[in-house]
Protein backbone atom coordinates (compact mmCIF):
# COMPACT_ATOMS: atom_id res chain seq x y z
CA UNK A 1 0.00 0.00 0.00
CA UNK A 2 0.83 3.51 -0.71
CA UNK A 3 0.00 6.83 0.93
CA UNK A 4 1.08 10.60 1.53
CA UNK A 5 4.74 11.22 2.81
CA UNK A 6 4.40 14.91 2.91
CA UNK A 7 2.56 17.55 1.47
CA UNK A 8 2.71 21.64 1.06
CA UNK A 9 0.30 24.17 -0.38
CA UNK A 10 0.37 27.97 -1.87
CA UNK A 11 -2.24 30.77 -2.04
CA UNK A 12 -0.89 34.15 -3.50
CA UNK A 13 -1.36 37.38 -1.24
CA UNK A 14 -3.03 39.53 -3.50
CA UNK A 15 -7.57 39.61 -3.47
CA UNK A 16 -10.27 40.75 -4.90
CA UNK A 17 -13.66 40.88 -3.48
CA UNK A 18 -16.50 39.84 -5.65
CA UNK A 19 -18.40 42.96 -5.08
CA UNK A 20 -15.72 44.81 -6.94
CA UNK A 21 -15.64 42.89 -9.85
CA UNK A 22 -19.72 43.44 -9.76
CA UNK A 23 -19.43 47.11 -9.06
CA UNK A 24 -17.72 46.89 -13.07
CA UNK A 25 -20.57 44.74 -14.53
CA UNK A 26 -23.26 46.73 -12.36
CA UNK A 27 -26.66 44.83 -12.35
CA UNK A 28 -25.04 42.07 -14.39
CA UNK A 29 -22.63 41.88 -12.33
CA UNK A 30 -24.59 41.60 -9.06
CA UNK A 31 -26.78 38.62 -10.80
CA UNK A 32 -23.59 36.82 -11.09
CA UNK A 33 -22.02 36.84 -7.68
CA UNK A 34 -25.24 36.07 -6.13
CA UNK A 35 -25.67 32.40 -4.91
CA UNK A 36 -21.59 31.52 -6.06
CA UNK A 37 -20.64 31.82 -2.40
CA UNK A 38 -17.34 33.15 -2.78
CA UNK A 39 -16.58 36.42 -0.95
CA UNK A 40 -13.22 36.92 -2.46
CA UNK A 41 -10.73 35.13 -4.38
CA UNK A 42 -6.84 35.10 -4.97
CA UNK A 43 -4.66 35.97 -7.78
CA UNK A 44 -1.02 35.66 -8.98
CA UNK A 45 0.90 38.54 -9.64
CA UNK A 46 2.89 40.10 -12.52
CA UNK A 47 5.50 37.72 -11.82
CA UNK A 48 3.52 34.38 -10.55
CA UNK A 49 2.24 32.20 -13.00
CA UNK A 50 1.12 28.16 -12.45
CA UNK A 51 4.80 26.94 -12.35
CA UNK A 52 5.65 29.22 -9.34
CA UNK A 53 2.64 28.78 -7.54
CA UNK A 54 3.94 24.79 -7.92
CA UNK A 55 7.38 25.63 -7.09
CA UNK A 56 6.06 26.79 -4.22
CA UNK A 57 4.13 24.03 -2.70
CA UNK A 58 7.06 21.51 -4.22
CA UNK A 59 9.09 22.84 -1.54
CA UNK A 60 6.45 23.06 1.04
CA UNK A 61 6.23 19.51 0.71
CA UNK A 62 9.78 18.47 0.87
CA UNK A 63 10.23 20.54 3.63
CA UNK A 64 7.45 18.30 5.28
CA UNK A 65 8.10 14.78 4.28
CA UNK A 66 11.60 15.93 5.31
CA UNK A 67 13.11 14.38 1.69
CA UNK A 68 15.59 15.18 -0.65
CA UNK A 69 14.17 16.19 -3.81
CA UNK A 70 16.99 13.56 -5.46
CA UNK A 71 15.39 10.85 -4.10
CA UNK A 72 11.73 12.08 -6.47
CA UNK A 73 11.56 9.36 -9.06
CA UNK A 74 8.72 11.07 -10.63
CA UNK A 75 7.08 14.69 -11.31
CA UNK A 76 3.92 15.44 -12.63
CA UNK A 77 2.07 18.69 -12.72
CA UNK A 78 -1.32 19.13 -13.31
CA UNK A 79 -2.79 22.69 -14.87
CA UNK A 80 -5.54 24.28 -17.26
CA UNK A 81 -2.35 27.39 -17.39
CA UNK A 82 0.75 25.58 -18.09
CA UNK A 83 2.61 28.48 -18.97
CA UNK A 84 4.17 27.00 -22.39
CA UNK A 85 1.84 25.48 -24.83
CA UNK A 86 5.06 23.37 -25.81
CA UNK A 87 7.55 23.30 -23.17
CA UNK A 88 7.08 21.04 -19.82
CA UNK A 89 6.47 23.02 -16.94
CA UNK A 90 7.38 19.31 -14.45
CA UNK A 91 10.84 19.96 -16.09
CA UNK A 92 10.60 23.58 -14.40
CA UNK A 93 9.59 22.36 -11.32
CA UNK A 94 12.38 19.54 -11.27
CA UNK A 95 15.44 21.81 -11.83
CA UNK A 96 13.89 24.70 -9.34
CA UNK A 97 13.69 22.47 -6.30
CA UNK A 98 16.93 20.57 -7.50
CA UNK A 99 15.63 17.12 -8.38
CA UNK A 100 16.88 14.48 -10.40
CA UNK A 101 17.83 14.43 -13.17
CA UNK A 102 17.03 10.44 -13.08
CA UNK A 103 12.87 11.16 -12.34
CA UNK A 104 10.37 10.67 -14.79
CA UNK A 105 8.72 13.99 -15.90
CA UNK A 106 4.94 14.54 -17.39
CA UNK A 107 2.52 17.68 -17.86
CA UNK A 108 -1.12 16.66 -17.12
CA UNK A 109 -4.71 18.66 -18.52
CA UNK A 110 -7.74 17.12 -17.45
CA UNK A 111 -9.77 20.55 -16.25
CA UNK A 112 -9.51 20.48 -12.43
CA UNK A 113 -8.83 17.23 -11.61
CA UNK A 114 -5.30 17.12 -13.51
CA UNK A 115 -3.59 17.14 -10.10
CA UNK A 116 -5.38 13.92 -8.38
CA UNK A 117 -4.76 12.42 -11.47
CA UNK A 118 -1.05 13.02 -10.89
CA UNK A 119 -1.70 11.15 -7.49
CA UNK A 120 -2.93 8.26 -9.06
CA UNK A 121 -0.03 7.97 -11.50
CA UNK A 122 2.21 8.20 -8.34
CA UNK A 123 0.44 6.06 -6.47
CA UNK A 124 0.71 3.24 -9.39
CA UNK A 125 4.34 4.00 -9.76
CA UNK A 126 5.04 3.66 -6.16
CA UNK A 127 3.18 0.61 -5.47
CA UNK A 128 4.67 -1.39 -8.54
CA UNK A 129 8.48 -0.32 -7.34
CA UNK A 130 9.25 1.24 -10.33
CA UNK A 131 10.03 4.60 -7.79
CA UNK A 132 10.24 4.87 -4.10
CA UNK A 133 8.58 8.51 -4.40
CA UNK A 134 6.63 10.56 -6.58
CA UNK A 135 5.44 14.06 -6.50
CA UNK A 136 2.26 15.16 -7.72
CA UNK A 137 0.98 18.68 -8.26
CA UNK A 138 -2.68 20.80 -8.63
CA UNK A 139 -1.64 24.40 -9.57
CA UNK A 140 -3.51 27.11 -11.44
CA UNK A 141 -4.19 30.65 -12.36
CA UNK A 142 -7.16 30.33 -13.22
CA UNK A 143 -8.72 32.37 -16.29
CA UNK A 144 -12.05 33.83 -16.58
CA UNK A 145 -13.47 36.07 -19.60
CA UNK A 146 -14.28 39.83 -18.09
CA UNK A 147 -17.77 39.77 -17.24
CA UNK A 148 -18.13 36.28 -17.74
CA UNK A 149 -19.74 33.83 -14.45
CA UNK A 150 -15.96 32.61 -14.30
CA UNK A 151 -14.26 36.35 -13.61
CA UNK A 152 -16.29 35.58 -10.19
CA UNK A 153 -14.52 32.76 -9.04
CA UNK A 154 -11.48 32.13 -10.78
CA UNK A 155 -8.73 31.98 -8.40
CA UNK A 156 -4.95 31.00 -8.11
CA UNK A 157 -3.00 28.64 -5.89
CA UNK A 158 -1.98 25.20 -5.97
CA UNK A 159 -0.86 22.10 -3.57
CA UNK A 160 1.70 19.52 -3.96
CA UNK A 161 1.83 15.50 -2.42
CA UNK A 162 4.65 13.29 -2.39
CA UNK A 163 3.27 9.67 -2.69
CA UNK A 164 5.49 7.13 -1.15
CA UNK A 165 5.28 3.20 0.82
CA UNK A 166 2.73 3.21 3.21
CA UNK A 167 5.17 2.75 6.68
CA UNK A 168 6.41 6.41 5.70
CA UNK A 169 2.87 7.93 5.05
CA UNK A 170 1.10 10.12 7.49
CA UNK A 171 -1.93 9.62 5.20
CA UNK A 172 -2.57 6.04 3.77
CA UNK A 173 -4.22 6.05 0.64
CA UNK A 174 -6.36 2.87 1.16
CA UNK A 175 -8.56 3.33 -2.41
CA UNK A 176 -8.65 5.41 -5.48
CA UNK A 177 -11.43 4.69 -8.24
CA UNK A 178 -12.73 7.22 -11.09
CA UNK A 179 -15.78 7.84 -13.31
CA UNK A 180 -15.17 9.67 -16.17
CA UNK A 181 -17.50 10.10 -19.55
CA UNK A 182 -17.54 12.25 -22.73
CA UNK A 183 -19.78 15.46 -21.37
CA UNK A 184 -17.93 18.98 -22.60
CA UNK A 185 -19.89 20.91 -19.99
CA UNK A 186 -16.61 23.66 -19.89
CA UNK A 187 -13.31 23.90 -22.70
CA UNK A 188 -11.05 26.45 -24.05
CA UNK A 189 -10.04 25.58 -27.93
CA UNK A 190 -6.87 25.79 -29.16
CA UNK A 191 -5.32 29.73 -29.42
CA UNK A 192 -8.69 31.07 -26.96
CA UNK A 193 -7.20 32.81 -24.27
CA UNK A 194 -10.48 32.24 -22.15
CA UNK A 195 -12.58 28.92 -21.36
CA UNK A 196 -16.65 28.51 -22.37
CA UNK A 197 -18.66 26.82 -20.47
CA UNK A 198 -22.44 25.24 -20.89
CA UNK A 199 -23.87 27.88 -18.13
CA UNK A 200 -26.37 25.11 -15.73
CA UNK A 201 -25.49 22.53 -17.92
CA UNK A 202 -22.17 22.49 -16.16
CA UNK A 203 -23.95 21.30 -12.39
CA UNK A 204 -26.28 18.75 -14.08
CA UNK A 205 -25.28 16.38 -16.41
CA UNK A 206 -21.47 17.42 -15.41
CA UNK A 207 -20.27 17.70 -11.90
CA UNK A 208 -22.83 16.20 -9.71
CA UNK A 209 -23.52 13.57 -11.98
CA UNK A 210 -19.64 12.78 -11.34
CA UNK A 211 -18.74 14.06 -8.31
CA UNK A 212 -21.92 11.67 -6.69
CA UNK A 213 -21.17 8.92 -9.06
CA UNK A 214 -17.84 8.28 -7.51
CA UNK A 215 -18.17 9.20 -4.13
CA UNK A 216 -20.95 6.53 -3.94
CA UNK A 217 -18.91 3.88 -6.27
CA UNK A 218 -16.54 4.37 -3.70
CA UNK A 219 -18.29 4.49 -0.39
CA UNK A 220 -20.40 1.38 -1.60
CA UNK A 221 -16.80 -0.40 -2.86
CA UNK A 222 -15.52 -0.34 0.81
CA UNK A 223 -19.32 -0.28 2.44
CA UNK A 224 -18.80 2.81 3.81
CA UNK A 225 -21.52 5.27 4.69
CA UNK A 226 -20.86 9.40 5.19
CA UNK A 227 -20.83 9.27 9.01
CA UNK A 228 -18.14 6.53 8.34
CA UNK A 229 -15.55 9.48 7.44
CA UNK A 230 -14.19 12.21 9.83
CA UNK A 231 -14.15 14.37 7.14
CA UNK A 232 -14.96 14.63 3.24
CA UNK A 233 -13.36 17.15 0.09
CA UNK A 234 -15.10 17.12 -2.98
CA UNK A 235 -14.29 20.22 -6.21
CA UNK A 236 -15.42 22.95 -5.26
CA UNK A 237 -16.11 25.75 -8.34
CA UNK A 238 -17.89 27.76 -5.78
CA UNK A 239 -19.18 27.52 -2.57
CA UNK A 240 -22.49 26.20 -3.21
CA UNK A 241 -22.37 23.19 -5.85
CA UNK A 242 -19.65 21.19 -2.68
CA UNK A 243 -22.77 22.23 -0.26
CA UNK A 244 -25.09 20.18 -2.31
CA UNK A 245 -23.05 17.30 -2.89
CA UNK A 246 -22.40 16.90 0.57
CA UNK A 247 -25.85 16.98 1.82
CA UNK A 248 -26.83 14.20 -1.23
CA UNK A 249 -24.18 11.82 -0.27
CA UNK A 250 -25.42 12.51 3.36
CA UNK A 251 -22.37 14.36 4.87
CA UNK A 252 -23.09 17.00 7.56
CA UNK A 253 -21.36 21.16 7.30
CA UNK A 254 -18.92 20.04 9.90
CA UNK A 255 -17.68 17.47 7.78
CA UNK A 256 -16.83 19.27 4.67
CA UNK A 257 -15.99 23.25 6.69
CA UNK A 258 -12.14 22.03 6.74
CA UNK A 259 -11.65 21.35 3.52
CA UNK A 260 -13.65 24.34 1.79
CA UNK A 261 -11.57 26.87 0.44
CA UNK A 262 -12.94 28.18 -2.26
CA UNK A 263 -14.98 30.68 -0.56
CA UNK A 264 -12.14 32.67 0.84
CA UNK A 265 -9.59 32.54 -2.72
CA UNK A 266 -11.74 30.81 -5.39
CA UNK A 267 -11.93 28.08 -7.70
CA UNK A 268 -8.12 27.13 -7.90
CA UNK A 269 -9.18 24.81 -10.46
CA UNK A 270 -6.39 21.98 -10.36
CA UNK A 271 -5.59 23.06 -6.90
CA UNK A 272 -8.75 23.30 -5.56
CA UNK A 273 -8.94 19.57 -3.84
CA UNK A 274 -5.32 19.29 -3.50
CA UNK A 275 -5.47 23.02 -1.43
CA UNK A 276 -8.67 21.65 0.73
CA UNK A 277 -7.10 17.76 1.38
CA UNK A 278 -3.93 19.85 2.36
CA UNK A 279 -6.18 21.97 4.57
CA UNK A 280 -7.48 18.70 6.28
CA UNK A 281 -3.82 17.19 7.12
CA UNK A 282 -3.66 20.48 9.01
CA UNK A 283 -5.80 19.17 11.66
CA UNK A 284 -6.86 15.61 11.06
CA UNK A 285 -6.00 12.97 14.33
CA UNK A 286 -4.34 9.91 13.70
CA UNK A 287 -6.87 7.02 12.82
CA UNK A 288 -9.49 9.87 10.91
CA UNK A 289 -10.64 8.80 8.01
CA UNK A 290 -11.16 11.09 4.79
CA UNK A 291 -13.33 11.21 1.66
CA UNK A 292 -11.97 13.74 -1.44
CA UNK A 293 -13.57 13.77 -4.81
CA UNK A 294 -11.96 15.09 -8.03
CA UNK A 295 -13.69 16.67 -10.41
CA UNK A 296 -12.60 17.98 -14.25
CA UNK A 297 -15.09 19.13 -16.53
CA UNK A 298 -14.84 16.91 -19.78
CA UNK A 299 -15.55 14.79 -17.39
CA UNK A 300 -14.46 12.99 -14.66
CA UNK A 301 -13.74 12.53 -11.14
CA UNK A 302 -11.17 10.51 -8.99
CA UNK A 303 -12.25 9.32 -5.59
CA UNK A 304 -9.58 8.81 -2.84
CA UNK A 305 -9.94 7.24 1.12
CA UNK A 306 -7.43 8.26 3.43
CA UNK A 307 -6.91 7.44 6.70
CA UNK A 308 -4.26 9.73 8.95
CA UNK A 309 -1.37 7.63 10.23
CA UNK A 310 -0.03 8.61 13.40
CA UNK A 311 3.33 10.17 11.63
CA UNK A 312 0.72 12.92 10.96
CA UNK A 313 1.47 14.71 13.93
CA UNK A 314 4.86 15.55 13.60
CA UNK A 315 4.88 16.00 9.91
CA UNK A 316 2.64 18.70 9.19
CA UNK A 317 2.99 21.47 7.09
CA UNK A 318 4.83 24.69 8.61
CA UNK A 319 1.76 27.08 7.88
CA UNK A 320 -1.46 25.74 7.64
CA UNK A 321 -3.84 26.44 5.08
CA UNK A 322 -5.74 28.82 7.24
CA UNK A 323 -2.70 30.87 8.42
CA UNK A 324 -1.76 31.40 5.50
CA UNK A 325 -4.49 32.98 3.10
CA UNK A 326 -4.92 35.49 6.19
CA UNK A 327 -1.90 37.02 4.59
CA UNK A 328 -3.25 39.02 2.32
CA UNK A 329 -3.63 42.43 0.05
CA UNK A 330 -6.79 43.63 -1.72
CA UNK A 331 -6.82 45.07 -5.27
CA UNK A 332 -8.75 47.29 -7.40
CA UNK A 333 -10.45 45.85 -10.09
CA UNK A 334 -8.26 47.85 -12.15
CA UNK A 335 -5.35 46.60 -10.44
CA UNK A 336 -6.81 43.33 -10.87
CA UNK A 337 -6.62 42.91 -14.52
CA UNK A 338 -3.20 44.34 -14.92
CA UNK A 339 -1.91 42.03 -12.49
CA UNK A 340 -3.68 39.24 -15.07
CA UNK A 341 -3.28 40.60 -18.15
CA UNK A 342 -6.59 41.44 -19.44
CA UNK A 343 -5.55 44.68 -20.89
CA UNK A 344 -5.06 44.26 -24.46
CA UNK A 345 -3.12 46.53 -26.39
CA UNK A 346 -4.68 47.22 -30.36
Amino acid sequence: MVGIVGYGSYVPKLRIKVEEIAKVWKKDGEKISKGLGVKEKALGSFDEDSATIAVEAARYALFTAKLDAQKLGAIYVGSESHPYAVNPTASIIGDAIRAGPDYMAADLEFACKAGTAGIQMCMGLVKSGMIDYGMAIGADTAQGRPGDALEFTAGSGGAAFIIGKKEEAIAEINDTLSYTTDTPDFWRRQHAEFPSHAGRFTGEPAYFKHVLSAATKMMEKHSMKAEDFDYAVFHQPNGKFPKIAAKKLGFKEEQITQGLITPLIGNTYSGAVPIGLSSILDVVKPGEKILAVSYGSGAGSDAFILTATKKIEKQRQKTPVFEAIKEKEYVSYGEYIKHRRKIKSL
